[in-house]
C-alpha cells in the first residue's frame, strides 16, 4: 500500500513539474480514509489529453473525445481525466458533449455519489471541496446535486449506487432512493455488458445479499432480466449467483463461464449431488451447489476422494483396446460403450479391473457389435 501511494505520488508531481495541477480523486481516496486496500486509481487534471501525451510518450488515447486516458506508470494502471463539464447525455448513459476546464471544484460536480469527489494531492492532503466528509462518516450514498438529474443523465447510475451501497454497506440517501425508483425502467436501456459488469461486482461482494435486497426492493430485477422471486443464497463465486437467478441468453457469458452456469443448474435440478455428477462435474461445481442446497461440503470432497475413477482416462481399458476386443469396425460406438463403462464403474456395479472390463465388454457389448 504505501510503495502505491509513492508511485501514485511522483505520478502528481509529474504533472507539477509540467506545469499542471493533478488530483487522485474518487475511490482510492475514499478507500484510504476507510481503512481500505484500494487499486481503482483515477486522477483528475488541468492538462488536456493532448497535453498529457506530451508529457507521458506513452499514453494512450481511446477516449480522448471524453477527456480520459489510460496510462500505464511504473505497473500501475492509471485513468486520467481532464478537468470538464458534462453539457449533454446521449441514450442516458454517456456524454455527447463536453466542454474543458481549469477549475476542480467544476469537475468535482459533474460526479456521480459525494462520495466519490474526495481527493488527494502531492502533499497526501485529502481534499474535501464538496464537503462530503460527513457522508461517509454516516455510511450514507448520496447523489452529487439533484438525484434524479443525475439518473436521467446515466442510468448505470442506478446500478452504481446498488453497488456501491453493498460493497461499502452504506443506506443509499431518501432523495436517491426515490430517484432510483422514478427512473428504474431506464434500467432496460443499458447494455447487457454493463449490466452484467455491476451486477458480478454486486455479486462477488461478500455483503451481496444486502445487494440482491436492494435489485429486488426497488424492482430493478424485471429491468435486468433476471428472477430474483426465490431465495439467493450467497456463494463464494458468483456463478453460483448467477445460477440462481436464471439471466437471459443476452448476458455476455465467456464460454468458460456458460459451462458453470449449465454445470450448476444440472446438479441443482433434482436438490442432491449423486456420485455421477460429481464425477462428471468436478468436486467444484459441486462445492458451489452443496452451498446453494445447503448441503455440508465435507461430505462432498470425502465422496469424490473416494470415486473409482475421476476420468474416462483412469478406465482400466484403452480405447485401442476396446476396438480390438471388439473388433470394431464403426469407431463411432467406442463414445458410447465408455459412457456405458463410466456410469457402472461410478454406480459401484463394475469394478474397474482390466479383468473384469474386459468380461463385461465381451458379455455385453460383443454381441451388439456383432
Amino acid at each position: 500500500m504505501i510503495i502505491l501511494k509513492d508511485k501514485i505520488i511522483e505520478l502528481l508531481n509529474i504533472f507539477y513539474d509540467n506545469g499542471y495541477e493533478a488530483y487522485v480523486v474518487g475511490g482510492y481516496v475514499r478507500d484510504l480514509i476507510m481503512g481500505k486496500e484500494s487499486f481503482d486509481i483515477d486522477v483528475c487534471t488541468n492538462a488536456t489529453p493532448r497535453e498529457m501525451k506530451e508529457i507521458f510518450n506513452e499514453i494512450n488515447l481511446p477516449f480522448e473525445n471524453y477527456g480520459a486516458v489510460h496510462l500505464s506508470y511504473k505497473n500501475i494502471n492509471f485513468e486520467i481525466t481532464t478537468y470538464r463539464m458534462d453539457l449533454e447525455y446521449e441514450d442516458k448513459r454517456k456524454p455527447s458533449k463536453i466542454i474543458y476546464t481549469d477549475k476542480l471544484i467544476i469537475d468535482l460536480r459533474r460526479r456521480d455519489f459525494t462520495i466519490n469527489t474526495l481527493c488527494m494531492d502531492k502533499d497526501e492532503n485529502i481534499i474535501d471541496l464538496l464537503d462530503v466528509s460527513e457522508d461517509i462518516d454516516k455510511k450514507i450514498i448520496k447523489s452529487v446535486g439533484n438525484a434524479d438529474k443525475k439518473l436521467k443523465q446515466d442510468s448505470l447510475r442506478i446500478l452504481r449506487a446498488i453497488r456501491f451501497a453493498t460493497q461499502l454497506d452504506f443506506e443509499i440517501d431518501i432523495e436517491l432512493q426515490n430517484a432510483i425508483i422514478n427512473n428504474k425502467e431506464a434500467v432496460k436501456g443499458l447494455s447487457f455488458y454493463r449490466k452484467k459488469e455491476e451486477l458480478n461486482k454486486i455479486f462477488s461482494s461478500t455483503n451481496a445479499l444486502k445487494g440482491i435486497h436492494l435489485l429486488k426492493s426497488f424492482g430493478i430485477d424485471k429491468y435486468l432480466d433476471i428472477n430474483l422471486d426465490n431465495e439467493i443464497v450467497k456463494t463464494n463465486d458468483p456463478i453460483g449467483i448467477w445460477a440462481q437467478v436464471n439471466p437471459v441468453n443476452d448476458y455476455p457469458f465467456t464460454n468458460n463461464e456458460k459451462e458453470y452456469l449449465k454445470a450448476i443448474s444440472d446438479v441443482l435440478k433434482d436438490k442432491m449431488i449423486t456420485d455421477m455428477e460429481l464425477y462428471k462435474y468436478g468436486n467444484y461445481v459441486c462445492y458451489i451447489a452443496c452451498q446453494i442446497l445447503k448441503i455440508d461440503p465435507a461430505d462432498i470432497y470425502d465422496r469424490y476422494d473416494n470415486l473409482p475413477i475421476k476420468s474416462k482416462d483412469d478406465i482400466d481399458v484403452s480405447v485401442r483396446e476396446i476396438i480390438n476386443i471388439l473388433k470394431l469396425d464403426d469407431k463411432s460406438m467406442v463414445k458410447d460403450i465408455i459412457k456405458d463403462l463410466e456410469f457402472k464403474i461410478i454406480n459401484g456395479s463394475l469394478k474397474n479391473e482390466k479383468r473384469k472390463l474386459y468380461k463385461y465388454l465381451i458379455d455385453t457389448h460383443l454381441t451388439n457389435v456383432v
